[in-house]
């Protein structure tokens, strides 16, 4: 597939000390490219995750969502090429033997392992090809990188995608790595995608979830590509503690701060390239909301707008049709008040108190709208609620892609 115009270069990033990736080509589809990964982590690693709320989820999200409780782990597979959602009981046999036959080869407990599985929804995860993946994988473990890590959790990605940050906690030098798969079907309803966070920090499996969940909520949980939630979302993080530092247990822990802020920075960027990677895509779009009646009602409205097919088009052709943000803004179900309304693209306003601003000048909002990275700020004129959330454009090549996916 050709690359995103959006694309963004990955990053580099060491290895995340007390994590070793191993890959290996399962063969769950016509291809020789590694589509079965197993994580190991040292003794000792805390694990946190979201996942979908869709009501027909895969038998790995409930899997993740049974053992998470627990906070531990030492084993992650993932597959691609093959969601196994929606596969009865034979699919969630299959999931179990692949789990059970990592703990085996990693030496723990199954509930240690996670699972995720990405691809076709409705055909069984082979069983006998899972389980050589994993044999295979764990014989090369040690050997991939977060590079070959991406890549092989793949499906309709164009490019490989990946963030790091670093932050000083107790004086000590933590990395936090992050890589996630994800083009189409995404919409906010937790987690958007797979998305996997590496960290060598020591900190208690509890406020790494509390960390985790309010963080996707401003950042994987606002993109959208298409409005659609799939049946097999996950982000999980894991912390091996390799770093030495005193087990941040609390919010106002030292260092705590600094480790929240690198772990937003990393969930950020993951989550917009996510979007910079949605399926046809020519276009990054930011839409703020400002002046809501609170923050809840700014993000509805903001993914009414983000979600519009009429907007996404309209941004694709470079027309700055307003009158769409209008009709996403009124069909939002939140109050809005039309006289109070303003509407900007790239900062320059276009509508306000509920008409065309007198004298308006197209031409600086088409240039604008004729470049790649796209600014719409709406005000309702009603409160202090805002909000922001990150989509693309709706081309033709959305329509291909999907119109081609099982083929």
């Amino acid at each position: 597939m050709t690359v995103s115009p959006l694309a963004r270069p990955f990053p580099e990033i060491a290895a995340v000390a007390g994590v070793r990736i191993g890959t290996a080509c399962a063969g769950y589809k016509a291809w020789t490219r590694a589509d079965t990964t197993l994580v190991a982590f040292d003794a000792g690693t805390t694990v946190a995750g979201v996942t979908t709320r869709s009501l027909c989820p895969s038998p790995e999200v409930e899997w993740c969502r049974a053992n998470l409780p627990g906070g531990a782990a030492r084993g992650l597979v993932v597959n691609s090429g093959n969601s196994n959602a929606f596969t009865g009981a034979g699919g969630a046999a299959a999931s179990r033997a692949q789990v059970e036959q990592a703990a085996a080869l990693l030496g723990c407990g199954a509930h240690e392992v996670f699972a995720a599985s990405t691809g076709v929804i409705g055909v069984p995860l082979p069983q006998d090809k899972a389980l050589a993946g994993v044999a295979a994988a764990n014989a090369a473990l040690g050997e991939a990188s977060l590079l070959d890590l991406t890549n092989a959790i793949g499906t309709t990605d164009t490019f490989p995608k990946a963030a790091v940050a670093h932050a000083v906690v107790q004086g000590r030098r933590i990395t936090i790595a992050g890589v996630v798969k994800g083009s189409g079907m995404i919409a906010p309803d937790m987690a958007t995608m797979l998305g996997f966070v590496f960290t060598d920090a020591a900190i208690a499996a509890p406020l790494l979830q509390q960390m985790l969940r309010s963080i996707c909520d401003e950042t994987f949980n606002a993109i959208t590509v298409d409005s659609d939630t799939s049946t097999s979302d996950t982000v999980l993080a894991f912390a091996t503690g390799a770093a030495r530092n005193e087990v941040l247990d609390a919010p106002d822990a030292p260092g705590a701060d600094a480790f929240h802020a690198a772990l937003r920075a990393v969930c950020r960027d993951l989550a917009h390239l996510v979007v910079r990677d949605g399926e046809g895509a020519t276009k990054f779009i930011e839409v703020r909301v400002a002046g809501a009646a609170d923050d809840r009602a700014a993000k509805v409205v903001a993914l009414s707008i983000a979600n519009s097919p009429l907007v996404k088009t309209a941004i694709a052709g470079g027309d700055a049709n307003w009158g769409r943000v209008v009709m996403a803004v009124g069909k939002a179900g939140e109050v809005a008040d039309r006289d109070r309304l303003s509407i900007a693209f790239g900062g320059v306003q276009v509508a306000a108190h509920g008409a065309v601003v007198p004298g308006y000048d197209e031409a600086p909002v088409a240039t604008h709208l004729a470049g790649s990275e796209i600014e719409i700020d709406v005000d309702l004129g009603l409160g202090d609620g805002r909000a922001t959330v990150w989509t693309c454009d709706l081309t033709h090549g959305y329509i291909s892609i999907n119109a081609d996916y099982r083929s």
